[in-house]
């Protein structure tokens, strides 16, 4: 008999036939004698439709009622899965995360998951009964209730794993697995049968939307087997590991993108030591999160420009502030959000030689400039105009021999 955590995303349970078939999942797991913990998103679009809800209200609505007020969604999604659960005459309950608690520390919206008590969970899986948990959200020290960013659910789902030390972790998504980019752009697609820790993090991180990086950094840590499958098919899916178990015959494994980047460039900046730390300072204290970083070599030895890349959401916030520290001299600062982050990813870089040089001549051969470069040992990203990203990803995809 193994502990199972499984995880339904949006449109896992986007509508009422969803919810039941998903329920009839679940049953499965539960008759072939399994423990079932199930985690839940909000269905389809009601995120959205909260937000944009928010905004009639107010374009700035408090971050402590729009966590509440988003928070509701996963809820509803519970009920209903425990409802169809008990209609198959499955034992089922939905605990809220004040009931368990689930404990969680910073800001609203973005906060993290730092501890939970399960016990109230063994107590009813003791009682052979399957729980459901409303994913994304957790409750504050003091009892404010706090989201913890989009893809939330899935933190949730590893986080209750490794504290219930559970088999396995399964994320059931619309697609059969992780492929190696967007099947739904790129159809010559494959799906990796296995992918490493590390790799799935940087593909997550670089606009994968398969799973939430902060969860797979957790799987990593605590060693955490994770499985990305399909609710809609039986189709083997996707398994998350240890490299260790992996076979690197290819030097990269996918080809990410995404287009939520804006490059903000500082003109003129005093050529002096300790103006980057004061330029970057405020916007760590901000919790602005910067990527990409090239200074220009001054060629007077007086003044330089600076470039770097944010969020798009956080371009406005990241000018203000500059502009109001008087420390920072600069000339003018001007930005960039139509562009788009290009980024090729797998292990088996390291050991290959001659990856950097077939990615810019592959962008260089389709006539795509590339405007800032990002490195790490398995991972290779590059900052081009928005409208290039399609043709990018295909050649990138050609070239290194996903097709």
């Amino acid at each position: 008999m193994a502990k199972k955590v499984l995880k339904f995303g949006g449109t896992s349970v986007g509508t009422i036939e969803r919810i039941q078939h998903v329920a009839s999942i679940v049953k499965k797991e539960h008759l072939a004698g399994n423990n079932v913990v199930v985690i839940v998103s909000a269905m389809s679009g009601k995120t959205n439709e909260l937000i944009k809800l928010s905004k009639e209200i107010s374009d700035k609505l408090n971050k402590r009622e729009l966590d509440f007020l988003l928070s509701s969604g996963e809820k509803v999604t519970s009920a209903l899965l425990a409802g169809s659960l008990i209609k198959l005459n499955i034992k089922a309950k939905s605990l809220l995360n004040w009931q368990i608690p689930i404990l969680t520390e910073g800001e609203h919206s973005n906060a993290r998951i730092i501890n939970m008590n399960v016990e109230k969970i063994n107590e009813h899986l003791n009682e052979k009964e399957v729980v459901i948990i409303p994913g994304f959200q957790g409750i504050s020290k003091s009892a404010d209730i706090t989201t913890i960013g989009r893809g939330g659910s899935d933190a949730t789902a590893v986080a209750v794993a490794k504290l219930l030390n559970a088999d396995t972790c399964e994320i059931y998504t619309d697609v059969d697995g992780v492929y190696s980019t967007d099947p739904n752009k790129i159809p010559v697609a494959k799906k990796i049968d296995k992918i490493s820790y590390d790799e799935m993090l940087e593909l997550s991180s670089l606009g994968a939307k398969v799973m939430q990086s902060s969860a797979v950094q957790t799987a990593m840590m605590y060693d955490i087997p994770l499985e990305v499958k399909s609710t809609f098919t039986e189709r083997k899916g996707t398994k998350i590991f240890n490299q260790e178990n992996i076979d690197y015959s290819k030097s990269v494994t996918g080809v990410a993108y995404s287009k939520d980047d804006a490059k903000i460039t500082l003109i003129g900046v005093e050529d002096r030591p300790g103006v980057a730390a004061n330029i970057f300072e405020p916007l760590s204290k901000a919790q602005i999160n910067v990527d990409m970083v090239i200074q220009n070599i001054s060629s007077d030895q007086k003044t330089t420009d600076v470039t770097f890349t944010v969020k798009r959401d956080d371009v406005a916030k990241t000018k203000e502030i500059l502009k109001e520290k008087s420390e920072i001299k600069y000339k003018d600062i001007i930005h960039n959000d139509k562009v788009a982050k290009i980024s090729i990813v797998g292990a088996g870089m390291v050991s290959t030689p001659g990856v950097t040089y077939k990615m810019f001549r592959g962008l260089s051969d389709e006539r795509i400039n590339i405007l800032a470069i990002s490195t790490s040992e398995i991972k290779l990203s590059v900052i081009i105009d928005e409208d290039n990203t399609l043709n990018a990803v295909k050649k990138l995809h050609t070239i290194f021999d996903l097709d």
